[in-house]
């Protein structure tokens, strides 16, 4: 025999007739802002003196069509402005960089490819369709930076869907 005291147990109460059962708290995701992304971006990719890294834009403009899905699934009421916004503000990058005759053509097919993508998930959910006015709003912008033939920027092949 033991000196510690046994353990007792309690015993589980029976769940009452007609109790409902108790709603556990929903988890919240934080909203997605892809502006906000964009806005944190740009400085780094800028530095002082030098041109700016077109790797990192490509990154940005990639991330384009899953910022669509996630800023109007996350936050309903604004997630379109912040996604149009953002994608709207690499836009304005890639057309500078246009201006200073620094755009890499992998840069001009990156966005390319970006404004197909987010053409196809605008396309993809009614709730969405609003958002490919700003996808060809964007893609007539770029489209007026391409060499004459419309299918190459500085002679080479950009994605073309």
């Amino acid at each position: 025999m033991s000196n510690q005291p046994e353990e007792t147990q309690e015993p589980e109460q029976p769940a009452q007739a007609g109790a409902q059962p108790q709603a556990q708290p929903e988890s919240e995701v934080a909203p997605t802002d892809y502006y906000a992304y964009v806005l944190a971006s740009l400085p780094l990719m800028t530095r002082e003196g030098a041109a700016l890294d077109q790797e990192a834009l490509r990154r940005c403009l990639e991330l384009s069509s899953s910022y669509l899905a996630t800023d109007t699934t996350t936050a309903p009421e604004r997630g379109m402005q912040s996604w149009f916004t953002g994608f709207d503000r690499l836009a304005d990058v890639v057309v500078a960089l246009h201006g200073r005759g620094q755009l890499e053509p992998t840069t001009m097919s990156t966005a390319s490819r970006a404004c197909s993508e987010c053409w196809s998930v605008a396309g993809s959910w009614r709730e969405l369709a609003p958002c490919r006015d700003g996808v060809r709003k964007i893609a007539t912008r770029l489209k007026r930076l391409l060499d004459e033939n419309g299918k190459t920027y500085k002679g080479e092949t950009i994605y073309a869907p």
